[in-house]
């Protein structure tokens, strides 16, 4: 049966299929039919539109544009470009950077640019955001510091550095924050809603100091050498140290109610992140050290060790939730006195230029910035919660600073007078570290435009007024200077042999100081630098290479203590013998 009706339908199968045939190759789809119904073919308007026309033939385009492929490396590219062209005219005029400090002027620079942006409704671009900061620009600015660390200096204060590093911190961060949270309480200023957490994480921002123009004039006056390194390493380890307290405060403000096991909790992850940070920094020192034995066949490549590293330590730190600043200090600290014997010459004057290069671009990006945001986005001004920021600010520092050298200063050799008190408190400009923790702070931050307010109101009172004022001020006061004259081979010697004389008392005694350490690090140093034979015979055929051989013998014969001791006592007994000759001989001729 179903075979005889297939049969009497199969004509009608046929035709249809032939009909559709036709269908299609005038451009159109038939719809499907159903049993026992005619299909009708579609009728064509006349002029109206086809479902499917005929597709145009495309021609190969002559000029095309895909801004939107390139927009964001393309900006950043600007940007840098004119921040860098900024910075080639501010020395042009050499008397400008003279009186002015730089990140007065690149601020300046970043105000005119917002204006014009701003004239024009035009948005800066969102180029710094928390990741941006933290994996990517922190890290350069903190190694270019840590690696230009003077070492000898730093590590005589270093008790002095932490001190005020450390301590110094938190005092400024509890202080700020708990004055300010106290201000809050009156209604007048309307800022009841800020509770304490908030006030203490605000605090711990505007804490950071950045003395970059003061450190510049200290170089340029000569200021004496204690007062420099002090400043200069509080610098440094203060962002470290901010950096853990941001973090911790940025925790705690989520928090709804703080118990007395929060504050204990708190106080031990402190220790731990710090310790925690030096662990990593060394190991991966050490590390870097031991890498670039090897690297005498592969001098290309030298300069890649020494940033890797130093970025691993971070982002190793950064992974277990420790001091990543801490880390890429210490990291800094220790492979640069070992590395820079194991490298050639050219890759070390690589690494100081690069080192350099990239952070003073970081620094220079985020004033640039701090000066388009201070113009272009919305802010909330409140008088007195600004205005009492800036007093307690500078109340802190300068009790902070008078407090903890009454207490340090018997335990110094060279104790800090009223006038290097003064260099230290008004030394505490603030800069590129507030400002980005500032910008980047979280959204669930009620008052965040208050505090980025406030943080750019400090930033700008501090730069450009204790900036500019504190060469004629430091100049005025007659600060101690040092001598900047280099030491005679005659006086070097004795005072390396006062050291090791010192060294081996300090051991006798059983007592160690930094005298006993630097004698000791012969033997790493001389781990280290293993190579030495093979880059001499080396560089020896190379004629233009003859000034680094010399100074890596020159470097060897002063760092063997042997060799240091032989020397020393021959021109002393050479010394004495000529002076009782001379004395014998002028006695017996008077006579």
């Amino acid at each position: 049966m179903e075979f005889s009706n297939l049969r009497r339908m199969a004509p009608l199968l046929f035709t249809l299929t032939i009909l559709s045939l036709l269908q299609a190759s005038k451009g159109e789809i038939a719809p499907e039919p159903a049993l026992g119904v005619t299909i009708l073919p579609p009728v064509k308007p006349d002029n109206g539109p086809q479902a499917f026309p005929d597709a145009d033939k495309a021609n190969l385009p002559v000029f095309t544009m895909d801004y939107p492929r390139i927009q964001i490396p393309f900006e950043i590219t600007l940007w840098v470009l004119l921040a860098s062209f900024a910075k080639i005219g501010f020395h042009v005029y050499h008397k400008i950077t003279i009186w002015v400090p730089e990140s007065c002027l690149l601020i300046s620079v970043g105000l005119i640019v917002g204006g014009i942006m701003h004239s024009v409704h035009e948005e800066p671009p969102a180029v710094l955001t928390s990741n941006v900061f933290f994996l990517y620009m922190l890290p350069l600015i903190v190694l270019d510091s840590g690696y230009f660390m003077p070492t000898r200096p730093f590590f005589e204060n270093i008790g002095t550095v932490l001190w005020f590093a450390v301590v110094g911190t938190l005092w400024n961060s509890i202080g700020i924050g708990m004055s300010l949270f106290a201000i809050c309480q009156i209604e007048a200023f309307g800022v009841q809603d800020i509770n304490l957490q908030e006030n203490l994480l605000f605090a711990s921002i505007i804490s950071a100091v950045d003395p970059v123009a003061v450190l510049n004039v200290y170089e340029d006056v000569s200021v004496n050498e204690q007062l420099y390194i002090v400043v200069f390493g509080e610098c440094l380890f203060n962002d470290a140290v901010t950096v853990v307290l941001y973090n911790m405060f940025t925790f705690v403000a989520e928090m709804p109610v703080v118990e007395p096991v929060d504050v204990f909790l708190g106080v031990a992850r402190f220790f731990v992140v710090g310790l925690g940070g030096m662990g990593f920094g060394l190991c991966f020192g050490f590390v870097a050290a031991f890498t670039t034995r090897f690297t005498s066949k592969v001098r290309e490549i030298e300069p890649l060790f020494i940033f890797m590293y130093s970025y691993l330590a971070y982002l190793v730190a950064e992974l277990f939730a420790i001091s990543s600043i801490m880390a890429i200090v210490t990291c800094a600290l220790t492979m640069k006195y070992y590395v820079e014997e194991n490298v050639s010459q050219r890759s070390c004057t690589t690494i100081r230029h690069v080192v350099k290069m990239l952070g003073s671009i970081s620094e220079t990006l985020i004033f640039f910035f701090l000066g388009v945001v201070t113009v272009t986005t919305e802010h909330e001004w409140n008088w007195g919660y600004i205005l009492f920021t800036l007093l307690f600010a500078f109340v802190w520092r300068g009790l902070g600073v008078l407090v903890l050298t009454q207490i340090i200063n018997p335990f110094r050799t060279i104790p800090f007078n009223m006038k290097d008190q003064f260099g230290l408190a008004y030394g505490g400009l603030r800069g590129a570290i507030s400002f980005a923790l500032a910008f980047t702070l979280p959204d669930n931050i009620g008052r965040k435009e208050l505090f980025i307010t406030a943080t750019i109101a400090i930033i700008i009172f501090t730069v450009f007024l204790q900036g500019i004022s504190i060469r004629p001020l430091i100049e005025f006061i007659n600060v101690r200077r040092t001598n900047r004259n280099l030491d005679t081979i005659n006086v070097e010697i004795h005072c390396r042999l006062m050291e090791h004389t010192m060294a081996g008392l300090e051991d006798l005694c059983g007592q160690w100081s930094h005298f006993y350490w630097k004698d000791n690090n012969a033997p790493l140093l001389h781990l280290a630098c293993q190579n030495l034979k093979q880059e001499k015979e080396k560089e020896e055929e190379e004629e233009e290479d003859i000034l680094v051989l010399v100074s890596i013998r020159g470097r060897r014969s002063l760092l063997t203590v042997k060799r240091t001791w032989l020397c020393s006592c021959s021109m002393l007994l050479m010394t004495y013998l000529v002076r009782f000759c001379w004395h014998y001989l002028h006695s017996v001729l008077t006579e």
